[in-house]
């Protein structure tokens, strides 16, 4: 059981590591060619968003939040019983 873990491990690690590389054998000329294929075009908007320049004080906050949540929760684990009878 314990080498099939570790073969599976392995196995996944393989993966994750070639994929990159798997995707940058591409030749040039085959690249250039699935890029010239793509024309990217903008939409075009009447009017800008109102949300400009917020988005970043609400993630502070939400991540300042959570450093917090999760300071008191593993500091306010008084309880020395164990769990199971």
């Amino acid at each position: 059981m314990r080498f099939g873990k570790i073969s599976l491990a392995a196995v996944a690690a393989a993966a994750l590591i070639s994929a990159p590389v798997m995707a940058e054998s591409l030749s040039p000329s085959v690249k250039a060619v699935a890029a010239s294929k793509v024309k990217r075009a903008g939409a075009s908007t009447k009017e800008e968003s109102k949300l400009g320049g917020g988005s970043g004080v609400i993630v502070a906050v939400l991540a300042a939040v959570a450093v917090i949540g999760g300071i008191v929760i593993a500091a306010g684990n008084d309880d020395d019983e164990p769990t199971s009878p």
